[in-house]
């Protein structure tokens, strides 16, 4: 695993911009607590001081999905959602209070991980804790018959060696889906905010990515995801739309470059 040895918010022309109200430093200087901004609700979330595998702290990228997520709502509403990368767990904890969203928590197999991922749930009054698991990306994963419809991250590419581990496990969840008895996914018609219309495939990935490398390297996740018979799409505000290809149905309507 690759170990990044400096501060995420240098990666960031506006980091200053992270919206953050409040520092409160743990006792044991393990953790530091801040209070963030996301839409419509203030989060009190803990954060590692240090973490190897950089899953201590919020990325600036996460409030701006968070906006996007909020806007196209109806894309969302009713899917039974997992997001890879969760890291401190706040943009799941919003949207389980923003939508009641059937979400599931991910992140490398971690205990300290998950133990905070739980601390922030219960911070923030979501009882009993978001259900989690626990996936190096690469590895088996722990469920042979994933039945989560829509895949979110935010963030995720900033390790360029992991790419292909990322794009294996994610051509599992996408490839290997296996619905849930009797479940019914609500159909996406105009969405007047954007006016675009789309028919959001099932199962689904959505990536918001806040570009912070070279393009050269970014295109090696697109192109890895191609190769792997993934469709993906930019549908606008540095939002991916990925599936199978076999999968894809018409998307119309403006798409940014």
């Amino acid at each position: 695993m690759d170990i990044a040895l400096f501060s995420p918010s240098s990666l960031f022309a506006d980091a200053e911009e992270v919206s953050v109200d409040e520092e409160v430093t743990d006792v044991h200087q393990s953790f530091v607590e801040r209070r963030h901004q996301f839409p419509g609700m203030e989060l009190l979330i803990r954060e590692f001081s240090f973490h190897q595998l950089n899953a201590n702290l919020l990325w600036p990228g996460t409030f701006a999905f968070a906006e996007w997520l909020v806007q196209h709502h109806s894309w969302i509403e009713g899917r039974r959602c997992l997001e890879l990368g969760s890291g401190t767990g706040a943009l799941a904890i919003f949207l389980k209070k923003s939508f009641n969203l059937d979400i599931t928590t991910s992140d490398y197999d971690d205990q300290e991980i998950e133990e905070n991922i739980a601390h922030n749930c219960q911070a923030n009054g979501i009882t009993p804790v978001l259900p989690h698991v626990k996936h190096s990306w690469g590895e088996t994963f722990p469920s042979a018959e994933p039945d989560w419809d829509l895949i979110i991250a935010s963030d995720i590419l900033l390790y360029v060696k992991q790419y292909p581990n990322l794009i294996k496990s994610l051509s599992f969840l996408l490839k290997s889906y296996k619905p849930e008895d009797d479940k019914a996914i609500p159909s996406v018609g105009n969405d007047q905010s954007s006016g675009m219309c789309m028919g959001l495939a099932v199962p689904a990935f959505l990536m918001s990515w806040r570009r912070r490398i070279g393009k050269e390297d970014e295109s090696l996740f697109f192109t890895g995801c191609e190769n792997a018979s993934l469709e993906v799409k930019h549908i606008g505000s540095r939002v991916y739309f990925i599936k199978p290809r076999e999968n894809m149905v018409a998307t119309t309507g403006s798409i940014d470059d």
